[in-house]
């Protein structure tokens, strides 16, 4: 903030794109994204792409910091939701990161990729296939964007279905293969063991960006 008021947001934005992904993301969790901050304002698609690819290392079991990060940015005044998501999407682990997003309204979501609405009922048959979200993907939607426009979860559902079907399905088909593990007791959220294997990590220390986890220093050197 500082530097952005005593140089204006050119210099920070350099400053952005030397940084690392891993530092642009321990300064976006350290922020309220409930309020506005000017590394939110100013961080190019592809920059959160990459941050938000590697928060899952941070062990956050809730997904809050991940929501809260993503709604602050995609819904930001001005933005190109759809650019941000194509973004993450063509990055290795883009769709896992937004099926992560999604981990809990799994049903809800699945409701809306087969009916066009966010309404779950009981026995409402088998799940569409892969084939059958294809052919329906453009189908006309049942709801409009501005009845669902909470800049959280239903609108983002709403715009990948909508605007990017091929990413909605490649994000929906990951989020089915979690919540099956899960019910099979095999979730990735169940034991410590299974947060140590794929290398996510306590986040008491970072949760307000006091530390950069130290799983994320594996490949590249901090720049904080």
């Amino acid at each position: 903030m500082k530097l952005a008021d005593e140089e204006g947001d050119a210099a920070l934005m350099v400053v952005l794109e030397q940084l690392p992904p891993k530092d642009i993301l321990a300064v976006m969790r350290e922020y309220d994204n409930s309020k506005e901050s000017v590394v939110n304002l100013l961080v190019s698609p592809q920059q959160f792409a990459r941050a938000v690819v590697i928060e899952k290392q941070y062990k956050d079991l809730s997904r809050t910091h991940l929501r809260g990060m993503m709604n602050a940015i995609l819904f930001r005044d001005g933005a190109d939701t759809g650019e941000f998501l194509t973004a993450i999407g063509d990055l290795e682990g883009g769709s896992d990161a937004l099926a992560d997003y999604f981990s809990e309204k799994w049903s809800r979501v699945e409701a809306f990729a087969r009916s066009g609405t966010f309404e779950t009922v009981e026995d409402d048959g088998d799940m569409l296939s892969e084939e059958d979200f294809y052919n329906q993907s453009y189908a006309k939607p049942k709801i409009d964007e501005d009845d669902i426009a909470d800049s959280d979860w239903m609108q983002l559902a709403w715009i990948l279905r909508y605007r990017l079907p091929d990413l909605f399905i490649e994000m929906l088909l990951v989020l089915r293969a979690k919540a099956r593990a899960h019910d099979a007791g095999l979730g990735e959220y169940e034991e410590d063991d299974d947060a140590k294997l794929d290398g996510r990590v306590e986040t008491t220390a970072t949760d307000r960006g006091n530390a950069t986890p130290a799983a994320l220093d594996d490949d590249e050197e901090s720049a904080i």
